[in-house]
């Protein structure tokens, strides 16, 4: 079971995050070693990597948020493929061929890079989310390091990352304020000759007779010194005797760590923990369950103030999300919930809708439930021919499913109508369901036979081709056993009735 199949796009993303403070030299660095082996793939016609700055957006920019990487040790690669008329592979096995060895180079540079398809539905954060909700950020943060542990021991599960910023250094410039007032120098010009050192300043324009523009003359430190503190705290600063002072008599250099990034879904705050499902199976919802299998129950530990068990849930938030640590599963499990369950729904309506349209024509409440009686037996046919095709039952697959709701109804009050008028003209019951099966069988088998032919058209879509199995072996199978069963089923439940009708003398009551 799966939402949607992977389409056949000609593009898909690689997404990388390097450790929190890598310079964007190094990213770049690291794209363009995953760039060198893209090109080798004979469908890629082409790539552009972004090293700390985020690439146009496209869908799954919409949801996932990719326009906000600007990050030094952020980085993304656009991937373009040969139309897919002139490829043999779909975009989803290309995509997945590549994925060990772009994984394989990102780690070995010390990064984490997911290989990125462009959703066929509603995208998501991630295919595989778990939503961490608590008391304290430490606490999340820590039980969300558990459950990674978590999706990175189960099986066929890619892509494993987490919202929880590592901890990078950070070094502050204090000015040491009585000090700089001793000496006469502003604290604003301390931090402009810092500033000037690290980002640069035009202090003057230069006009040349040939040039349309003025060009600025820019000071700045050159780039291979901005990195050592000790070349910066050596820039001077004139006080207000117009004596130079270096930097590193004004200052405290003072070791901390960098601010984390803090999220937060409906105002509360919350830690993600994300993967993707890989492997044959490839829908997210096995592998949801595969990993919930061991995080279930699961004891909360690593940290101080951490007790007790993890609380799950899985249509909803919590609602006390400060009673404890817990976990909500969301990504694609959240939109095939809510998919299925509405169209469910709409199948239950449809269902009562039909019901109640056969009881005005019949004017029985038992004859409806015989004519609809071979509605499952569609699934009959449907779950063999997602089996024999290999195909994953999706939400186009319920839709032929809902379709062929109206379809095998059709045909049973075909057969019912016919015996009824039989009976009315003075045939026998049993001769008259003889009759209507073997008179009404060649139209109903045309009428089919058409349905599942032009279905046949759409088999090979990747997102409709569960639409089309459905209604091809729904509609052979079920029409097949209506023949049958519904025969059978009108005798056995109207014998006695129409018998009596056709001979009331033998029953005068």
């Amino acid at each position: 079971m799966k939402m949607l199949p992977f389409d056949n796009k000609s593009e898909f993303q690689v997404v990388l995050d390097m450790p929190v403070g890598t310079p964007v030299e190094d990213t770049a660095r690291v794209l363009n070693d995953i760039g060198a082996h893209l090109a080798t793939v004979p469908e890629v016609t082409d790539w552009q990597s972004y090293a700390g700055t985020a690439a146009p957006i496209n869908f799954n920019g919409l949801v996932r948020q990719y326009y906000l990487r600007s990050a030094p040790e952020q980085g993304d690669i656009q991937v373009n493929l040969v139309d897919k008329g002139a490829r043999h592979r779909q975009s989803h096995e290309i995509a997945v061929s590549v994925r060990d060895v772009v994984t394989e180079i990102a780690r070995r540079n010390g990064g984490n890079a997911k290989v990125v398809e462009v959703p066929p539905g509603p995208p998501v954060l991630s295919p595989i989310v778990a939503e961490i909700y608590g008391p304290d950020y430490g606490g999340q943060a820590a039980v969300a390091k558990q459950v990674r542990a978590a999706f990175e021991a189960t099986a066929d599960i890619v892509g494993v990352d987490d919202t929880v910023d590592e901890a990078a250094p950070k070094l502050v410039l204090r000015v040491d304020q009585a000090k700089a007032a001793r000496m006469g120098v502003a604290q604003a010009d301390i931090v402009e000759v810092v500033r000037l050192g690290l980002s640069g300043e035009n202090v003057t324009p230069v006009h040349g007779g040939d040039n349309k523009y003025e060009l600025p003359v820019r000071i700045q430190l050159p780039a291979v010194r901005q990195s050592d503190v000790g070349d910066l705290l050596a820039m001077q600063v004139r006080a207000r005797d117009a004596v130079l002072v270096k930097i590193s008599e004004l200052v405290r250099p003072v070791e901390t760590t960098r601010e984390q990034v803090l999220y937060r879904k409906d105002l509360l705050p919350v830690v993600y923990v994300t993967g993707d499902m890989g492997g044959k199976l490839d829908s997210p919802l096995y592998g949801m369950f595969d990993i919930r299998s061991k995080v279930n129950g699961m004891a909360l530990e690593g940290s101080p103030g951490l007790a007790g068990t993890l609380g799950e849930w899985f249509i909803h938030q919590p609602s006390d999300p400060y009673a404890g640590y817990q976990l909500k599963w969301d990504g694609e499990w959240q939109i095939t919930y809510e998919t299925f369950r509405d169209m469910g729904a709409a199948y239950a309506v449809g269902l009562i809708l039909i019901y109640l349209l056969v009881v005005a024509q019949f004017r029985s409440y038992l004859v409806p439930l015989i004519i609809m009686a071979p509605i499952p037996l569609t699934i009959v046919g449907v779950m063999p021919g997602h089996a024999l095709f290999g195909a994953q039952f999706t939400a186009t697959s319920m839709i032929g499913m809902i379709a062929l709701a109206g379809i095998i109804v059709r045909n049973s009050i075909l057969l019912v109508d016919f015996v009824n008028q039989q009976v009315r003209e003075g045939v026998d019951f049993a001769e008259a369901l003889i009759r209507a099966a073997a008179v009404r069988a060649k139209p109903i088998g045309l009428t089919a036979l058409a349905a599942m032919i032009g279905a046949v058209f759409i088999l090979d879509d990747p997102i409709f081709n569960g639409l089309a199995i459905s209604l091809i072996f729904g509609i052979f199978v079920s029409t097949v056993l209506t023949l049958v069963v519904i025969p059978v089923l009108y005798y056995a439940a109207m014998r006695g009735r129409i018998a009596s009708l056709q001979n009331p003398e033998e029953n005068p009551a």
